[in-house]
């Protein structure tokens, strides 16, 4: 598993930050994970959008998000498609299910060894590059 220390010196490029991502951005500064929430169609909706993708509703509002997941799928990744990464592999990243309902590519705080399928996890965040990021790890 890599370090917290390793990752927070990482020199990687970071996510993009615009106005419509910035509260999910800022949220994670602070430890929460937000999604938006259409009031429409009472679904969650991770990434950030403008309107709904379920019902083209523009009533949507962030709201905080239990941090649970279920594991879908996951890859461990020995060569990073960015050099900036190399320090830190190998390193797994996953498809977690939010309780809520979105899907979120995310990098797991577990070895590969033992996950399977519908594994419950839970977030957590790490600091990345001067950044704080949504990273998962198993439940138990």
């Amino acid at each position: 598993m890599i370090s917290p220390d390793l990752l927070a010196d990482l020199k990687v490029p970071g996510p993009t930050e615009t106005a419509l991502s910035g509260p999910f951005w800022e949220a994670a500064e602070r430890g929460q994970l937000l999604v938006q929430h259409c009031s429409a169609c009472n679904r969650s909706i991770l990434y950030p959008r403008r309107i709904c993708p379920h019902c083209w509703s523009v009533d949507l509002s962030w709201q905080v998000a239990s941090g649970r997941a279920t594991l879908r799928t996951w890859s461990s990744i020995v060569r990073p498609g960015h050099p900036a990464w190399e320090p830190a592999a190998p390193y797994t990243v996953a498809l977690a299910e939010l309780d809520e309902g979105p899907t979120l590519l995310t990098q797991l705080r577990a070895e590969p060894q033992g996950l399977s399928a519908g594994l419950p996890l839970r977030v957590v965040f790490m600091r990345v590059g001067g950044r704080t990021l949504p990273f998962f790890e198993p439940a138990s």
